[in-house]
């Protein structure tokens, strides 16, 4: 096996880049619709996505755990045990997705009153979450197909599930957002539904593309729900830490724009307006970082460790020559990015200047994203929860102080993202190169 260039990095990052930059398209969508019916909407499209995400990662933290085993298992050669990896996931995340679709259910008209102050964006946000918790089922058995197919690097095919995925969401949100081709108008509400409904679209492409185009007997995958409990618990040896690392990180943003929402509707909708934007430089940062953490799992199974230093160092800077342009017209430009997302004239205005604060940002979010995913595709997944947890400790004091005790503007609100940047980008960099990682099995 040769040395891994820049177009290995390319050949297995670009399709992940473009499966997220369509699936990050429905979030859009969404904003674009919700932002032409109003702020109440728009604001709590944002708080029920979150809520929506903080609970989706823990699905998710458990797919890149078997993420990892996979990798690792492909870059050893031995593919016959991928299936049981794979069935042994589903079976766990559907079990996952019936607890967290009750749990979600039972608790979010108990917890959303206590937590969000206007009784407009209450309701909106409880609208939102009726529906869109059906997308459970749907996007944790997602998840477990782009596992394996990043996992045995064949990331292309998230590129056409995605397409998939945007075509049934764009139309869905026109006809039910605002009542066309027959449905009725159902607002905030017709955002959720075809939401879980693109979601439900791509599981049936991902299975009906797999049996036809997928070597079933190489990965064992002709067997349909084989189950071993000893595959789950190897899973789960890496994965509870990846769940729980994402589950807290995601619902310390929840924190995050709950406090927003404390100083008003306006300041709720910027930072919403923003998220989108960020949203849109995320997808390339997680695109590499995901690249990162399959391609040094696939080499530390070929045992090549001494690589992946040189390999995270490539990543970073690949992902900060691509990025750069955009955040340069983002910060040049706001109120033009703005545009897209909203016709509020005196909207626009007020979340110009958060726009420039992001931008200025992003270059240090996009680095310390890669490098902790790197620490992941070590299989140090414990070590991995352990830096999320320190540097979320952080946030929360900046937030708190931030947004809370001193109520300063929706700019200052989004630096503190710098300081959970900051800590994460030092704790991965300093695990790295004084921890002994290289032999760790898994």
């Amino acid at each position: 096996m040769n040395r891994l260039g820049n177009c290995e990095i390319f050949r297995v990052a670009g399709p992940i880049l473009l499966s997220l930059l369509f699936q990050q398209m429905i979030g859009l969508t969404d904003t674009a619709f919700l932002g032409r019916v109003g702020e109440v909407e728009l604001g709590a499209a944002a708080l029920g996505s979150v809520w929506f995400l903080a609970v989706y990662m823990l699905g998710f933290g458990f797919s890149v755990g078997v993420q990892i085993l996979i990798a690792r298992c492909n870059g050893e050669g031995h593919h016959s045990e991928i299936g049981r990896i794979f069935y042994s996931g589903i079976a766990f995340q559907l079990l996952l997705a019936c607890i967290v679709f009750a749990l979600s259910r039972l608790l979010s008209p108990l917890l959303l009153p206590r937590m969000i102050r206007s009784p407009e964006v209450c309701a909106a946000t409880a609208s939102y979450l009726e529906y869109r918790s059906y997308g459970f089922f749907f996007v944790y058995l997602a998840v477990m197909f782009r596992a394996f197919y990043v996992g045995i690097t064949r990331t292309h095919i998230l590129t056409f599930n995605s397409v998939v995925m945007v075509l049934a969401n764009a139309v869905l949100n026109y006809a039910l957002i605002f009542g066309k081709f027959g449905f009725p108008a159902m607002g905030i509400a017709g955002a959720a539904i075809a939401s879980s409904a693109a979601e439900l679209f791509s599981v049936l492409f991902y299975c009906i593309y797999t049996r036809c185009r997928v070597d079933l007997h190489k990965y064992r995958l002709e067997k349909i729900f084989t189950f071993d409990f000893a595959v789950l618990r190897r899973v789960l040896n890496l994965s509870v830490w990846t769940m729980l690392q994402s589950f807290v990180s995601v619902s310390v943003w929840f924190f995050f724009f709950i406090a927003v929402e404390h100083l008003g509707e306006r300041p709720l909708a910027v930072i919403n307006l923003v998220r989108n934007v960020s949203a849109l430089v995320f997808i390339f940062t997680n695109a590499f970082a995901t690249a990162a953490s399959s391609l040094v799992s696939n080499l530390i199974g070929a045992d090549r460790t001494d690589e992946v230093m040189e390999l995270g160092r490539r990543i970073a800077v690949l992902a900060l020559v691509i990025v750069s342009p955009f955040l340069l017209f983002v910060a040049l430009f706001p109120q033009t990015v703005l545009g897209v997302f909203t016709g509020n004239a005196e909207l626009i205005a007020a979340a110009a200047g958060t726009l420039i604060v992001m931008a200025a940002i992003q270059p240090l979010q996009i680095v310390a994203g890669i490098w902790f995913n790197v620490v992941s595709g070590t299989g140090s997944t414990r070590t991995a929860l352990f830096i999320e947890v320190g540097t979320l400790l952080v946030y929360l004091v900046s937030v708190w102080y931030i947004v809370l005790f001193r109520r300063l503007g929706t700019g200052w609100c989004w630096s503190t993202e710098f300081y959970y940047s900051f800590v994460m980008l030092a704790a991965s960099l300093w695990y790295l190169k004084k921890a002994r990682w290289q032999g760790r099995r898994i």
